[in-house]
C-alpha cells in the first residue's frame, strides 16, 4: 500500500472538478453522458457539468445504479448531506475530523483498507464508538472492476474478517470501489455479497499531500458545488480537511443543510 494510494486516475480528477468551466468541455467528452448504460468494461467514476444547487451529471443515473444497489447521491430536493471519508492511511488528521463531527453531532462513513485497520485500530474503534459507519474499501486497494467473483469476494472478505477481529462485531455492508473503478460485473458482485456500492457527487482535489488546497480554495469548491442529497467524498489524509471541517460544517448548516448517516439513504 503506501502513499501512492492517494493518486487517482486522470478521469477521476476530471470527475471531482465537477462544475468547473475551465475543464467542463474536456470532462464532457471524457465522461459518458447522463443516461448512458453502465458498461461491462472498466469505467472510472466521474462527474461533469453541474448547475448550481443541483447534482452534477454523472456516469450513470440514479435508476441505473439502483439496479445494483448502488448510489452516488440521494434524489431529493431536501437539503441533506451524507459525509464520507476515504482512509488509505493515517497521517494525523483523523482525530481533528472526528472532533469536528462529534461537535456537530454528524454521523459519517469512513471507508478503510487493510493497512488502516492494522496501523490505526484505536481510531477505527473510536469511529465505531462515536456512531460512524466503517465501510469496505477493499483489503489491498486494487482495481476490482474486472475481478472474478471469487477474487472480488476475497478482497472484501479479508477486510471484513480483520474488521471483526479488531472491533468485535461484523462490518456494515457499504463498499466504495478502490480508485473509483467499476464495471457492471463488479457492481453485480458487490450486490450479491450484500453490499451497497457508494460513489459520490461532491469532492475536490484534497489528497495531494505536497499541494494541499488553502482554506479559501477548499471553501470555494465545497460551498459552490454543494447540492441537496449530496454524498460528499473527503480524504482523511488532508491537512486542510482536518483544519476546516468544523467551519465547513458550520457554513453548510448556515446554508440550511442537515446531515444523515448512509444507513438513512433510501434504498
Amino acid at each position: 500500500m503506501g502513499k501512492t494510494w492517494k493518486w487517482k486516475p486522470f478521469l477521476l480528477l476530471l470527475g471531482i472538478f465537477a462544475g468547473s468551466f475551465s475543464i467542463g468541455r474536456l470532462a464532457a467528452r471524457a465522461v459518458p453522458a447522463m443516461g448512458a448504460a453502465i458498461r461491462q468494461e472498466t469505467e472510472n467514476w466521474g462527474l461533469s457539468f453541474q448547475e448550481e444547487g443541483k447534482p452534477p451529471v454523472a456516469n450513470a443515473t440514479y435508476e441505473e445504479l439502483a439496479e445494483y444497489g448502488a448510489c452516488y447521491a440521494e434524489n431529493t430536493q431536501e437539503k441533506v448531506l451524507y459525509l464520507t471519508f476515504d482512509c488509505g492511511y493515517e497521517n494525523g488528521n483523523t482525530p481533528a475530523i472526528l472532533d469536528a463531527l462529534k461537535k456537530h453531532k454528524v454521523k459519517a462513513a469512513f471507508f478503510v483498507v487493510g493497512n488502516y485497520l492494522t496501523d490505526s485500530p484505536d481510531l477505527v474503534k473510536r469511529m465505531v464508538a462515536e456512531g460512524h459507519i466503517v465501510g469496505n474499501h477493499s483489503y489491498h486497494h486494487p482495481d476490482m472492476s474486472q475481478m472474478g467473483k471469487e477474487e472480488f469476494a476475497k478482497e472484501l472478505g479479508e477486510l471484513e474478517a480483520l474488521y471483526e477481529k479488531t472491533v468485535g462485531k461484523p462490518m456494515e455492508k457499504y463498499y466504495r470501489p478502490p480508485q473509483g473503478k467499476y464495471s457492471k460485473s463488479s457492481l453485480q458482485a458487490a450486490k450479491e455479497l450484500g453490499y451497497r456500492t457508494v460513489f459520490w457527487s461532491l469532492a475536490y482535489v484534497d489528497w495531494e499531500q505536497d499541494n494541499q488546497p488553502t482554506h479559501e480554495e477548499a471553501f470555494d469548491k465545497l460551498l459552490k458545488r454543494v447540492h441537496p442529497g449530496a454524498i460528499v467524498l473527503l480524504h482523511n489524509t488532508s491537512k486542510t480537511n482536518g483544519e476546516i471541517l468544523d467551519e465547513l460544517l458550520t457554513k453548510w448548516e448556515a446554508m440550511g443543510y442537515t446531515f444523515r448517516s448512509l444507513d438513512e439513504l433510501p434504498i
